[in-house]
């Protein structure tokens, strides 16, 4: 019997675990291995996760601080020690953060790529700056004096601002401005003319500073500061619950409030001057559980994700082309290759382009009479939305399910749902109470050999080049009409649906995933086949975690690729001896979600879009499905070996966040990415 306390303690937030994760990204920065551009790209990515979280789940945790409901005095003493906690965690990143921009500005310079201040041009690159101020620049820098601003809070979140210290010609009182970075419109670095096979960068922020008497032309000052900072606002939404709003609405409305919401983290550059300081924090209102930070002269550095390369390829990954599938080739319908024998693609290694195909050809052809799909995410120029609209426009009855609640695209998803109403689509906003995250596509014939196609990432042509996600495409009769079950629940989800062949939440899910682990547990007490293996992004469920423990003190062999959050700890004597987890960070986002049981040596496997997490298990409409072919079964278990054979990429994770490396010295390096290229290539 497994000790209850020990399982209790055993257990890591799932706030804390993200920072772990996110410290992962930030390691991944510091690695020499890693191209140089490839590195900046990942401190992009690090911060702009960072902004993200804080707008989200520190905003979650402020309000339930601050919550006055004494029914919840536990929880709000358990938020106020979390946030605590992810503070110390936050300072500590910090100071590595900035050390990580040091080095990679020095490298940088020994690249010959300079990143130029305001203070270090020359004649020739002074005059540059100037002509691009009076071209490009003026007239989308609008100073405001910091008197005038009532609440800095009634500002976007997404800018970076400079704040502004000046003094006039015969006085020794100051004027003190606000500028917001017009990055937008002008980008967040201007590349300056090569010089002696020499690159030159300034940051929009050194480029204003230089440009700071023209300005403020006409108006006799005589010395300038400029000290950059940002602030995070609360970005959960208040969805007003007035009936009469419908959900577009509702949605509309709460997407607006956002710009309301109040500033929890600031981040400033640490050599500010006190008295500019101290008038831009009063504009903020801020309280004691929110997080003030100094930091270096440079912030949201979520814009060195699309850093200018200077025609540095030799300074990033090598292209990999998407891989051709010979037996998906141009001249054969894949309608009927389907129909034929289940099929997959593993995007980025495989183009999406081949769902795009599917679409086209189920838009035009004479035997397909209906297209549903659940969408989440859509690309800026989707080509999925195109193919949907034209299926409508040439007959077909389609049927969309749109999740206006995909948090940060709400407003793209409505604009969209938008269109296909004008194009004559039945657009459905997915089911009140429930996020539709499913990622599903059903194609009904008129021969009644109908097709679907289950995926664990978004139709989205975006995602596909950076995410690694797979993608079944399949006729197997007991699939597919479950599959189009799916739809009916989501369009009725209070009539009574009962589904054969997939795992469907907040059905069964749940109960089917503890089955199958509870499967494993007995088929090792009766001395037969029993492991886990599973690729996953998040495990914070609690009654997961537990069952996950249950099955490793019965000597279960568990095997984890879990790339962000994860609630287990590792190494447990009695608790969690049988438990490897391996977070694999790397040039494509890892984000399949991949599970294999032994099944007594039967070998079960699924692939899906459900984490385990209880949003993903109770709150959301999420499909995973088991797949038969046996060619495919092959494939999934070398993506799942592969990830767990890396330790190039790789890194311990136990619980502690220490993200150690796997590798030693007597190891053969294994990266689990290029070896699946170079396989899929073969």
């Amino acid at each position: 019997m497994i000790n209850k306390k020990v399982v209790s303690e055993a257990y890591v937030d799932r706030d804390l675990s993200w920072m772990y994760f996110n410290h992962r990204i930030l390691q991944e920065a510091t690695k020499t291995h890693v191209p140089l551009l490839e590195r900046l790209s990942f401190l992009g990515i690090y911060s702009n996760n960072l902004d993200e979280f804080f707008r989200v789940r520190m905003a979650t945790l402020n309000r339930i601080a601050e919550c006055e409901d004494r029914s919840l005095r536990m929880e709000r003493e358990r938020a106020k020690h979390l946030i605590k906690q992810i503070n110390k965690l936050n300072n500590k990143y910090s100071k590595e953060y900035e050390h990580a921009i040091h080095e990679t500005n020095r490298q940088l310079r020994e690249e010959n790529i300079h990143l130029l201040k305001e203070d270090e041009l020359d004649e020739e690159q002074q005059s540059f700056i100037c002509e691009f101020y009076r071209q490009k620049l003026s007239g989308f820098v609008s100073p405001v004096w910091l008197s005038a601003v009532k609440q800095l809070t009634d500002e976007t979140d997404e800018n970076i601002y400079l704040g502004i210290k000046m003094q006039a010609l015969g006085r020794k009182s100051f004027d003190y401005a606000l500028i917001a970075l017009p990055v937008a419109e002008c980008g967040r670095f201007v590349r300056l003319p090569d010089k002696e096979g020499k690159s030159f960068l300034m940051y929009l922020d050194d480029v204003i500073r230089y440009c700071l008497p023209m300005i403020f032309s006409g108006l006799n000052y005589l010395s300038y500061e400029a000290h950059a900072f940002k602030f995070t606002k609360d970005a959960e939404m208040e969805i007003d619950n007035d009936l009469r709003n419908g959900t577009l609405q509702k949605i509309s409305k709460g997407v607006k409030s956002r710009k309301k919401g109040d500033a929890l983290r600031v981040i400033y550059d640490d050599k500010m001057p006190k008295d500019l300081l101290r008038r831009v924090m009063a504009k903020l209102s801020l309280d004691k559980l929110d997080t003030v930070l100094g930091g270096g002269r440079y912030h949201n550095h979520k814009d060195l994700m699309s850093f200018p390369d200077c025609g540095r390829k030799d300074l990033k990954y090598p292209v990999w082309e998407p891989v051709i599938k010979p037996e998906l080739n141009d001249s054969e319908s894949l309608l009927k290759l389907i129909q034929k024998g289940d099929r997959f693609i593993h995007v980025p290694y495989h183009s999406f382009d081949y769902y795009i195909r599917v679409l086209q050809e189920a838009a035009v052809s004479k035997e397909v009479k209906a297209i549903k799909t659940t969408l989440y995410r859509l690309a800026k120029d989707s080509k999925v939305v195109k193919a949907l609209i034209c299926a409508a426009r040439n007959g077909k009855k389609v049927t969309v399910v749109i999740e206006l609640l995909a948090r940060f695209d709400e407003a793209s998803n409505i604009g969209w749902s938008k269109k296909m109403q004008d194009a004559g689509i039945q657009v459905i906003f997915g089911v009140e109470g429930l996020k539709v995250h499913s990622k599903i596509t059903h194609i009904s014939m008129k021969t009644g050999n109908d097709i679907a196609c289950i995926s664990t990432g978004n139709f989205h042509e975006g995602n596909a080049r950076m995410y690694t996600d797979y993608m079944l495409m399949t006729a197997a009769r007991n699939v597919v009409s479950d599959v189009n079950l799916v739809f009916t629940f989501i369009e009725k989800p209070y009539s009574p649906v009962r589904f054969k062949e997939l795992l469907v939440s907040p059905n069964e899910m749940k109960q089917k995933f503890i089955k199958l682990i509870n499967d494993e547990i007995k088929n090792k007490q009766m001395g037969k086949v029993a492991y886990i293996r599973i690729k996953i992004n998040h495990i914070t469920d609690a009654t997961m975690v537990k069952k996950l423990y249950e099955a490793s003190a019965n000597g279960v062999p568990i095997d984890l690729l879990v790339r962000g959050n994860c609630s287990l700890m590792t190494g447990i004597p009695g608790l969690s001896d049988t438990i490897r987890i391996n977070g694999l960070i790397d040039r494509y986002l890892e984000h399949s979600r991949i599970f294999i049981f032994a099944a007594g040596g039967e070998d079960k496997t699924f692939i899906g879009s459900a984490d385990w997490m209880p949003r993903n298990l109770d709150n959301r409409v999420e499909v995973i499905t088991p797949v038969y072919d046996p060619e495919i079964k092959a494939d999934l278990r070398k993506v799942v070996d592969f990830g767990l054979r890396d330790n190039c990429q790789g890194s311990i994770v136990d619980g502690s966040g220490e993200n150690l490396p796997w590798t030693t010295d007597s190891e053969i390096p294994f990266r689990s990415q290029e070896e699946l290229y170079k396989s899929y290539k073969l």
